[in-house]
Parts: C-alpha cells; sequence; structure tokens
C-alpha cells in the first residue's frame, strides 16, 4: 500500500511539474496553454536526455518527434497538392481548383523550426499553406529547406533562395499561370529570417527580373548580437520558445562544433543570417511587407526593430501587434490544439495578403 501512495505521489508530482505553468491574465482559453507548454517541456527534455546519452543530436531527437504530425499530401475540391521539387529542392506545391478570370497571385513560404526542425507536411503547416491557397485562389510554394544538424548556415538560406529564384523565372510563374506582379515571400520565426534575408538579397540580384509584391515575416528572428533586449528578458521562459532553445538553435544553425563556435562565428554578421543588420541603404526598395509580433514573445523585439527600421527606410509597413499571444501561435490554430488567438491571427494574416497581394 505504501509502494503504491508513494507511485501516486510521484505520478502527481511529475504531472503538476509538467503541466502548470503560470499563465498570465490576458491569454485566453490557459488550460490549453498550459498543456502546449507541458507538451513543449517534455520534447526538450526527452530531447536533451537522448542527446547526452550519445543516442542521438538533440535536434534529431526533436524534429523525430515532431514529425510525427506529418500529413502527406492530400488534395481535395479546392485546392491540388503535391510534393515535387524546384530547383533541386523538395516543395510541397498547393494549386488552386477554382477558376481564376485572370492570373493568378503566389506566395512562397518557409517554415519555421530553428532551422532545425519542422517540414511543410507538418499539419499546422499544411493547414497554413492551404487555406492561403483556398482563401487566395493562390499558388502556394511551401519549402522543405535542408536543416540542422546536418546542414548549417548558409545552406538552409540557399535552399530557399534557390527556390524563389526558379520560381520568379518567366517561364516558370507562366507554366502556373502566375502574375509576376503579384508575389510575395513569407516565413514564421526561422522562416520569417529566410524570407526577410530573400526579400533582401534579391534587391541586388540582377539575374531576378521579377521583383516581389510583399514580404509577410510572422514573429521573425533578425539578429544574432543582442539575446538581452527586453523581450529576450521579459519571456525567457514563455511557451512556446524559451531563451536557452533560442540561443541552442542559433548556435546549431552556425555550426555543431563547440570549439568552432567558441573561435569565430562570421555568420553572426551576415545579414543572410541576420536581416536586420543591413544597411539603411539596403533596406530601401523592399516590398510592402507585414510584420507580426507577440508581445509575450522573445522574438518581439526583433520584430519591431525592423518595423521601425523600414518605416524609416520608405517601405510600407502593416506592423501587426498581438497583445495576446505568445511565440509559433499560428501554429495553434487548427486542431487538436486549436487557439481562439491562433485562428484570429491567422485569419489577420491571410485578409493582409489577400488585400495587399
Amino acid at each position: 500500500m505504501g509502494a503504491k501512495l508513494l507511485c501516486l505521489f510521484l505520478t502527481s508530482a511529475l504531472l503538476a511539474y509538467y503541466l502548470y505553468t503560470p499563465v498570465l491574465e490576458d491569454f485566453e482559453e490557459p488550460w490549453k496553454v498550459m498543456l502546449i507548454a507541458a507538451g513543449v517541456r517534455v520534447l526538450d527534455h526527452v530531447s536533451e536526455v537522448a542527446d547526452r546519452l550519445g543516442l542521438m543530436h538533440y535536434m534529431e531527437a526533436t524534429r523525430l518527434i515532431t514529425n510525427i504530425d506529418y500529413v502527406a499530401p492530400t488534395s481535395d475540391e479546392n485546392v491540388t497538392v503535391t510534393d515535387t521539387e524546384f530547383g533541386k529542392v523538395p516543395v510541397r506545391l498547393y494549386l488552386p481548383r477554382k477558376a481564376s478570370d485572370g492570373l493568378r497571385r503566389a506566395v512562397l513560404f518557409f517554415h519555421g523550426g530553428g532551422w532545425a526542425i519542422g517540414q511543410a507536411g507538418a499539419r499546422s503547416y499544411d493547414y497554413l499553406t492551404r487555406r492561403t491557397s483556398n482563401n487566395l485562389n493562390a499558388v502556394v510554394v511551401s519549402v522543405n529547406y535542408r536543416l540542422v544538424p546536418e546542414y548549417h548556415f548558409p545552406i538552409p538560406f540557399e535552399d530557399v533562395y534557390s527556390v524563389t529564384k526558379f520560381f520568379l523565372q518567366s517561364s516558370v510563374l507562366s507554366q502556373y499561370r502566375v502574375d509576376p506582379d503579384r508575389v510575395c515571400v513569407a516565413g514564421d520565426s526561422a522562416g520569417g529570417n529566410l524570407a526577410a534575408a530573400v526579400a533582401q538579397q534579391l534587391l541586388e540580384d540582377s539575374e531576378v527580373k521579377t521583383k516581389l509584391k510583399a514580404q509577410a515575416l510572422l514573429y521573425p528572428a533578425l539578429q544574432t548580437l543582442d539575446m538581452n533586449l527586453p523581450s529576450y528578458q521579459d519571456n525567457k521562459n514563455k511557451p512556446v520558445l524559451t531563451r536557452s532553445l533560442m540561443i541552442r538553435f542559433w548556435s546549431e544553425y552556425f555550426t555543431s562544433d563547440p570549439a568552432e563556435r567558441a573561435q569565430n562565428c562570421p555568420g553572426f554578421l551576415d545579414r543572410r543570417a541576420a536581416p536586420l543588420l543591413a544597411s539603411d541603404a539596403q533596406l530601401r526598395g523592399l516590398p510592402l511587407t507585414y510584420v507580426l509580433t507577440c508581445q509575450h514573445d522573445l522574438l518581439r523585439d526583433d520584430g519591431v526593430m525592423y518595423a521601425v527600421r523600414l518605416r524609416a527606410a520608405g517601405v510600407p509597413v502593416t506592423h501587426d501587434h498581438a497583445k495576446d499571444a505568445f511565440h509559433a501561435v499560428l501554429s495553434f490554430a487548427s486542431c487538436p490544439l486549436k487557439l481562439a488567438v491562433g485562428r484570429r491571427l491567422l485569419d489577420r494574416y491571410i485578409a493582409w495578403l489577400n488585400e495587399n497581394l
């Protein structure tokens, strides 16, 4: 009897540790947020144990677990979905079935996940890109760029840039009946980082004749130099991205070798990795921009600073700040852990695209 009581006590204590997360008053659906935070904490601990035991790299373990959420490319009455390659890089392609009076709009989407996890086929990303294609009657290309720890900067950037250049060819745009004046790059978190870097690089690429109409950056990671910004301090333990995990993502993005990391990481100053470091001159000419930031997100100040700098450089910017949201909230716009705030912000993002693209 005593052993059973002890087991019950330990089990209850363990559940309480994982489930209980102080939730601020302005969070809707606090129990759902607690469950999300608990799931992320379990994922972190399991991946850390696997790494320390030498079973597999932390990022590989995290990816293995999160890939359970994969959904196969499935077409429906509105959208034809296929997995293919653009410029030798895997992509998931969404082609609307509804009739169009003229040429269609297009969105190139880069998923988040710290350059280490996530994929176009993740349930949350498939839902986001499918809805984008359906609601805008637009072609959507969701890119499966290569990931850490097998590949490091600048390879993820080079992959998404290669897809973008391939898609912007007049022959490819014509093949998919896309209006060359209505193309957008978009991404969330690490994907927002890649989208911002791609938009900047295109301005200097004389080989690309087609110009972007817009860029949409969803709680993007944009700089590597200051991880003690107020948002990093205020939200260091908020769901779903902690300060320690973000530092780990940045470090692994450049190298998995601790000795090399300690000596020299020139990528820290490369604007393809840190778009916020671009000069004012390099920001001029960027396309119409949407920036989503969340109050309870440690990357909040990255997005705020970029929006301010873009406006100062003469770029038209819509800065959508969500006071009741945390990092990666759009990933919770669909089941099984659907949050009302995630659905609202996804609707706002798609509405902006519909109005401005």
